[in-house]
């Protein structure tokens, strides 16, 4: 086959760079500038052969990798990637469906249909739900909330779809002060506006209380929605859903959560108490990259009302075939067409099956408690949350936070993320990445060690 040499090449290049990730510096050496001056110049007169091409990408983007595979990685909340998983997603490009269409696709479709059936007894979530596959947990949060927009305004008779936004009742939507900002990018997408904040906790929970004095501001029988979250991004906390659900509810609420990384904690025994009660909600939004190991651009949007998501979502035209059953894919997402993400998915949860998805969770909080206890005795840091999950949040005494963030992304040796919490300079590590080992927890240890020693401590 022409194309042979070239998967050949990029097999080649592929298991050079997973094979060196436990080694590998885990920052990048080059920078963007450096890159640019790699692959940039003025759009080639002749073509190239594809070989060359794929051997070109294969050497000179590796300086400029974040190496996410790296036991050691613990930026933002990325997980790593399965083998199973990888394999599936090299097969998916192959493939080169479209996993809009069931009938036309039906393969992928299938796949799709199974994964989406799995996640769903996994968490224990209404096994009536739709699953729909998206490029992450924005889009994710974007689709659960449209379907819950569509729906409050439906209930007072307002057709969103007909009449628009203009003139329409308006819609309330209360959001916990910790809440993440890809929720408020959904509502703007929306066209909902800012959102009526919630307080939280110490820990980024929504107070109760809290909620219920805003519940009590919103008229009655008007549009509302609330967000709650499972897997805070700083402390990793979670709300109390039970409460919480049952207040919004009595209200007439539709109620989002926002699991991105944290609604896999349902999926092992000994965490599910956290995310007990979010069964209740009306729509969850989760992102597999995360703590399940998918490859990239795999968001997970799944809602209790069909009727509601696609109402929202749904499209019908004289082109497009009507699916018998289940209806088509692209009747739950944003997209009409894209790529199969959620055969991937299939592929980790058959890889690894209901045991393999709980052991893989259990370690990443026992690797994260790991490293807390590993930093809770060392001198000038300070470990800021409860370390319930797979978050731990440090900061470092006499200012030298951020110093101490950026000796430990320049070292290479490890990758944590720098941000502010509750008004203070932190560094977050986010434990995503099943590849991570107890000398990994070591090491990590050792080298925020050695960059507190670095800035004087």
């Amino acid at each position: 086959m022409p194309d042979d040499e070239v998967l050949h090449r990029a097999l080649a290049h592929a298991r050079a760079w997973r094979a060196g990730a436990p080694e590998h510096p885990v920052g990048p050496s080059a920078g963007v500038e450096e890159m640019l001056a790699t692959f940039g110049g003025p759009l080639p007169e002749q073509g190239s052969d594809p070989a060359a091409v794929v051997d070109e990408l294969g050497v000179g983007a590796v300086p400029g990798l974040l190496n996410i595979q790296s036991g050691r990685f613990f930026g933002w909340v990325m997980g790593g990637t399965l083998p199973a998983a990888l394999g599936a997603d090299w097969l998916v490009s192959a493939w080169d469906q479209n996993a809009g269409l069931r009938d036309a696709m039906p393969a992928v479709a299938a796949l799709e249909q199974v994964a989406g059936a799995w996640i769903l007894e996994l968490l224990d979530l209404p096994r009536e739900a739709d699953v729909g596959f998206v490029t992450g947990a924005t889009m994710a949060n974007f689709t659960g909330l449209a379907a819950g927009r569509f729906a409050v305004l439906d209930r007072v008779g307002w057709d969103v779809h007909r009449d628009g936004l203009t003139g329409a009742p308006r819609v309330h939507v209360l959001v916990g002060a910790e809440r993440h900002d890809t929720v408020d990018l959904a509502l703007r997408y929306l066209g909902l506006g800012a959102p009526v904040v919630v307080a939280a906790d110490a820990q980024g929970r929504m107070d109760p209380a809290a909620l219920a004095a805003a519940l009590a501001d919103v008229p009655d029988g008007e549009p509302l929605m609330v967000c709650l979250q499972a897997g805070n991004l700083h402390s990793g906390a979670f709300d109390c859903f039970p409460e919480l659900v049952a207040a919004a509810h009595d209200r007439g609420a539709w109620v989002h959560v926002d699991g991105a990384f944290g609604l896999w904690a349902r999926a092992t025994p000994r965490l599910a108490h956290l995310a007990r009660g979010v069964e209740a909600a009306d729509s969850w939004a989760t992102d597999a990259h995360k703590t399940l190991n998918v490859t990239y651009d795999c968001g997970v949007a799944v809602v209790r009302d069909p009727v509601a998501v696609r109402s929202a979502m749904g499209v019908h035209a004289s082109y497009l075939p009507d699916a018998v059953g289940p209806g088509n894919p692209y009747e739950k997402v944003p997209e009409l067409s894209r790529r199969a993400r959620g055969v991937p998915v299939w592929a980790a949860l058959r890889s690894l099956g209901r045991t393999g998805v709980a052991a893989q969770v259990d370690r990443l909080a026992e690797r994260a408690r790991g490293i807390a206890d590993g930093l809770a005795g060392m001198a000038g840091v300070e470990v800021l949350n409860d370390v319930v999950y797979t978050q731990v949040c440090l900061a470092v005494g006499d200012g030298r936070t951020q110093e101490v963030c950026a000796r430990l992304t320049g070292s290479g040796e490890v990758w944590m993320s720098p941000s502010r919490w509750q008004d203070r300079d932190v560094v977050r590590v986010s434990v995503s990445n099943a590849a991570t080992t107890d000398d990994d927890v070591r090491r990590t240890v050792a080298a925020v060690r050695a960059a507190v020693a670095g800035c004087g401590g």
